[in-house]
């Protein structure tokens, strides 16, 4: 068994899927936030 060095491991996968995950997150908020707003104003 390999010994464990931390820090040599290529994580530019995870932190690029963590990145686009944190990007939809905050799209979806915003929509969230948005159609309520929209539904505020309106009294739908």
């Amino acid at each position: 068994m390999a010994e464990h060095k931390h820090g040599e491991m290529d994580i530019s996968t995870q932190e690029s899927t963590f990145d686009g995950f944190i990007r939809a997150s905050a799209i979806v908020a915003g929509v969230s936030i948005f159609v309520l707003v929209f539904l505020a104003i309106f009294n739908s």
